[in-house]
C-alpha cells in the first residue's frame, strides 16, 4: 500500500503544483487536496474536499481516508480572494491547531510535514549576522505573519510531544519568490515605486517556488539512506541580495523615506488593499534577515537549484519592465561608479601634491 497524503490550501497556486506532482511518485497511491474554499487550480486525479482546517470536520477527513501523511500549507501571509488580514489569521492559528487535534486523535497518522517561515526570527538592529534554527530572537514578533509562524511552530511542538511516533518535519522557508508568487514580499515588489527606509540597505534571501516544491517531496517521504528530514530546518537559495540591488534589478525607483514615515505609507497602503505592509515587514525591509542552510545540505540533504539571485531574477521576468529599464540603470550606475574612481584617483593625485609640495617647502625652511 503506498502513501495517502493529505495536502491543505490547494486552492492556491503552490498546494495545487504540490498535488500534482507528487501524484507523480510511485510510494504515492492517493492524494487529497483539501481547502476552504473552491480552487480554480488543476488537481490532476487528485480528491478535492471541500472542508473548512478551522472545523471539527476536517477530522472526519482523515478518518474517512486513513490519511497517513499530512501537508499542512495553509499557512500564509496573504487573504484569498475576499478575505481579509483576521480571515487569515484565523485559518493560520486556529486552523492549525484544530488539524492538530484532528491528526493527534487518527491513529493512521505518521508524517506532519509544517510549512513555516524564517520570519519567526524577526528583524532587529542586534539580530546575529546568520540565524542557525537553534538561533533564538533576540524579540519575538509582535503581530502579522510573523506572530501567526510563531504560533503555528508553538502548536507543532506541543503535538510533537503529543504523539512522539509522528515524524514531524517544520520547513523555515524564506521569502517565496517566482512567476507565480503571492507573498506579501512578492507584492512590494510589484509596486511602480518602492518605498524604502532611510539610511538601510537590509540583506535578504529568497527561494524559488519550484525548490519550495522539491523540498516539500523530500519531507514527506521516508528520508533517504545518511539524511533526516524531522526536524526544523531552514529553506533558502544561497547566496544574498541588498534591497538596493532587487530595486535596480526590477527597474523600480525607490523613495527612501523616514521610519516613522514608512509607518505611515505602510497603513495607507493596507488600507486601499495594495499590499500587506505591516510591521514586520517594515523590520524586515529596515534590518533584513540572513539564515543559515547548513541543516538543509547535510541533514535534510536538499540543494536548492536556484540560488537567491537567480530566484530574483526569474521574478523580476515574470513581472516586465519597471519606470527604469534595468540595462539602462545598471550603465548609469557604472558610469556613476566610474566617475567616483576618477574623482577619487584625482583627489588622490592632489593629495600627494600638496603633501609633495609641503614636504619640499619644510624642507627648504630647514635649509634656511
Amino acid at each position: 500500500m503506498g502513501k495517502v497524503v493529505l495536502v491543505t490550501g490547494v486552492a492556491r497556486q503552490l498546494g495545487a503544483r504540490l498535488v500534482r506532482r507528487i501524484q507523480q511518485d510511485p510510494e504515492v497511491e492517493r492524494v487529497i487536496g483539501v481547502d476552504a474554499v473552491g480552487t480554480e487550480h488543476q488537481l490532476g486525479g487528485a480528491e478535492f474536499v471541500r472542508a473548512d482546517i478551522r472545523r471539527p470536520a476536517i477530522g472526519r477527513v482523515l478518518a474517512e481516508h486513513g490519511v497517513d501523511t499530512v501537508v499542512h500549507l495553509d499557512v500564509t501571509g496573504t487573504p484569498l480572494g475576499s478575505g481579509g488580514r483576521a480571515a487569515v489569521k484565523e485559518t493560520n492559528v486556529i486552523g492549525t491547531m484544530q488539524l492538530l487535534g484532528a491528526c493527534q486523535k487518527t491513529p493512521t497518522v505518521r508524517r506532519l510535514v509544517v510549512k513555516s517561515s524564517t520570519n519567526v526570527y524577526g528583524s532587529a538592529p542586534r539580530d546575529p549576522a546568520v540565524f542557525r534554527e537553534s538561533t533564538l530572537p533576540k524579540s519575538l514578533p509582535s503581530g502579522g505573519f510573523a506572530k501567526d509562524t510563531t504560533e503555528v511552530e508553538g502548536y507543532v511542538r506541543g503535538f510533537a510531544r503529543r504523539r512522539p511516533d509522528v515524524a514531524v518535519c517544520v520547513l523555515r522557508f524564506a521569502n517565496i519568490l517566482g512567476p507565480c508568487a503571492d507573498s506579501p514580499l512578492a507584492e512590494f515588489f510589484s509596486l511602480p515605486v518602492l518605498p524604502t527606509v532611510f539610511g538601510y540597505d537590509p540583506r535578504l534571501q529568497f527561494v524559488h517556488e519550484d525548490d519550495v516544491i522539491d523540498v516539500l517531496r523530500i519531507a514527506l517521504h521516508e528520508p533517504r539512506r545518511g539524511t533526516l528530514n524531522s526536524g526544523t530546518f531552514n529553506i533558502t537559495g544561497e547566496g544574498v541580495l541588498l534591497l538596493s540591488q532587487c530595486a535596480r534589478r526590477l527597474g523600480r525607483p525607490t523613495v527612501p523615506v523616514l521610519l516613522p514615515a514608512v509607518t505611515w505609507i505602510g497603513s495607507a497602503l493596507r488600507t486601499v488593499g495594495v499590499t500587506d505592509f505591516s510591521p514586520e515587514q517594515i523590520r524586515l525591509l529596515t534590518h533584513g534577515r540572513v539564515v543559515s542552510t547548513a541543516q538543509m545540505r547535510e541533514t535534510l540533504g536538499f540543494e536548492a537549484t536556484f540560488t537567491t539571485a537567480e530566484t530574483f531574477a526569474d521574478f523580476a521576468r515574470s513581472r516586465g519592465p519597471g519606470l527604469l529599464p534595468p540595462a539602462s540603470l545598471a550603465r548609469a550606475v557604472d558610469r556613476m561608479g566610474e566617475s567616483l574612481r576618477d574623482a577619487e584617483r584625482l583627489g588622490v593625485r592632489a593629495a600627494d601634491r600638496t603633501a609633495t609640495g609641503t614636504a619640499a617647502g619644510s624642507g627648504a625652511g630647514e635649509g634656511v
